[in-house]
């Protein structure tokens, strides 16, 4: 049986933050949906904070070295991701954007991914829509119909924990089959597959429910 890797990035700026409480919280609920579809999962978590100094060499210089490259190399080789940024001027962070800049055209290809942000106020919750969602489909990822937002009132509020499994649940659907023995093909489907057959809705909802329809 093999196991699913999956990659939690969070830009989180502050000790402690938000944004890596509701990382962690993505993380412990795709692993409990991946196992319940009865595969293995291996959940990596990945805090760019430490990162902010090799992020900016790697702009100037074209080139990672140290722990970058190997975090690099580990985003690159996921079966899916789970990305988190914290909300600056109705956007995602500097160190986010970076981050995803120095990816070389590809490498997210077709990866399954969670798109989640963290903001002060409910005002800044359109960023999944307009700031990260267009990030990753350029980046030709692909994205789960549910995405994350909280503000800070949001954390212990059953809603976005409904919304969180929800998420996770749509994530593992696209990264294990019912038997947990071998991943989707679908999963890694282009942009342009897609546009050209696209995946039935009814399909999509059986797959996030655990193969059916709510």
């Amino acid at each position: 049986m093999s196991t699913r890797r999956v990659v939690v990035v969070s830009a989180g700026l502050s000790v402690p933050s938000s944004t890596k409480l509701l990382a962690d919280q993505l993380g412990t609920a795709v692993a409990r949906a991946v196992e319940a579809r009865g595969a293995e999962v291996e959940v990596r978590h990945i805090e760019l904070r430490p990162l902010a100094h090799a992020l900016a060499d790697h702009l100037l210089t074209g080139f990672a070295t140290g722990d970058l490259a190997e975090v690099l190399g580990a985003v690159r080789s996921a079966d899916a991701l789970v990305v988190v940024t914290p909300v600056f001027s109705a956007s995602y962070s500097g160190l986010f954007k970076i981050f995803f800049d120095v990816l070389e055209r590809g490498a997210i290809d077709g990866t399954p991914v969670i798109v989640a942000a963290t903001a002060g106020t409910p005002r800044h919750s359109l960023v999944l829509d307009h700031a990260l969602r267009p990030l990753f489909s350029h980046l030709r990822a692909s994205i789960v119909p549910t995405g994350v937002f909280a503000a800070s009132e949001d954390f212990g509020d059953s809603l976005l924990e409904k919304r969180i499994d929800q998420a996770a649940a749509e994530l593992a659907a696209l990264i294990t089959i019912g038997s947990g023995d071998q991943p989707v093909v679908a999963a890694r489907r282009s942009v342009e597959d897609e546009l050209a057959a696209p995946t039935p809705f009814e399909r999509l909802l059986r797959e996030a429910g655990g193969d059916s329809v709510r």
